[in-house]
């Protein structure tokens, strides 16, 4: 067991958050479930496998987050973020004790873990989207999360990182109804971090190397294109130039929802709030 506390926000994840647990807890000293007052059986089970429940009503991934920091003493020396549809395996898990023993008295003070994506049954390994890295693991005190809506990350304050060689996965047992409510209140979100973007100057040096030039991409290239067409071009990038067309069925709905649906979904909420701006609505 690790000097570990790994915390995991929830809403509505019953059908997901026992595996995420469990991936866990061989080598978490601590596990807090941080949840939005389901209304299923996601605190039942997750209290029955022995983790701690707090509760606080859902703003967005990040302030859900900074809260729990806040409100908990955290004594343990590193501090994990999971979300339930994400759960270590039985290598990624050793990996990352090896690192964390490792690097527990050094100037390593942030973990970035790399994901496998699966969706609909489907381990997608093109279209851009393997594998997906984000620094999740980090020192207490040494690390903070963006204040963000949407895309939100967790950056080192001081020291340096290092990445994990093997994969967490991303597996989400619930449906596409789901996934499509999921990403509509995505969508919404996406807006108040478009107009944010809009109206300051964004400073990407507190991120790694990785995430500075996707941030980029997306508010100084992305956004730059016309309506409509952004859209159509990035699901020609990732089904085609990414190569996603060698997930099958699976990764052509997978990138047609991320880009046609997704991302067509944003840019007509922008539309729609910059109108109701104009009208003064």
């Amino acid at each position: 067991m690790c000097d570990l506390t790994t915390i995991i926000l929830t809403l509505n994840e019953e059908k997901n958050i026992a595996e995420c647990i469990n991936s866990v807890k061989d080598i978490s000293k601590r596990i807090v479930v941080v949840d939005s007052f389901s209304t299923d059986k996601t605190v039942e089970i997750a209290k029955e496998l022995g983790a701690e429940v707090i509760q606080n009503k859902f703003i967005n991934q990040a302030q859900q987050f900074n809260y729990a920091i806040d409100v908990l003493t955290i004594d343990t020396k590193w501090i994990f973020r999971i979300d339930a549809d994400e759960r270590l395996t039985d290598k990624s898990s050793a990996e990352l004790a090896e690192l964390i023993e490792k690097n527990s008295d050094n100037d390593v003070n942030g973990i970035v873990v790399r994901f496998e994506v699966s969706f609909l049954g489907k381990k997608l390994h093109h279209g851009g989207i393997y594998p997906l890295r984000i620094l999740r693991v980090f020192k207490t005190g040494k690390a903070k999360m963006e204040a963000h809506s949407m895309d939100e990350r967790i950056s080192v304050t001081e020291g340096t990182t290092v990445n994990m060689k093997t994969d967490i996965e991303h597996k989400d047992y619930k449906d596409l109804t789901a996934w499509i409510e999921k990403h509509n209140k995505y969508s919404s979100r996406e807006v108040i971090d478009y107009n944010a973007k809009n109206t300051a100057v964004s400073d990407y040096k507190h991120l790694n190397f990785r995430a500075r030039v996707k941030r980029f991409i997306k508010f100084k290239i992305y956004y730059k294109l016309p309506m409509g067409m952004r859209a159509h071009m990035y699901y020609i990038y990732r089904q085609y130039f990414r190569l996603g067309f060698l997930d099958g069925k699976e990764g052509k709905i997978f990138n047609f929802l991320q880009a046609y649906w997704y991302r067509f979904l944003v840019d007509a909420k922008i539309f729609e709030d910059k109108k109701n701006k104009s009208e003064g609505k």
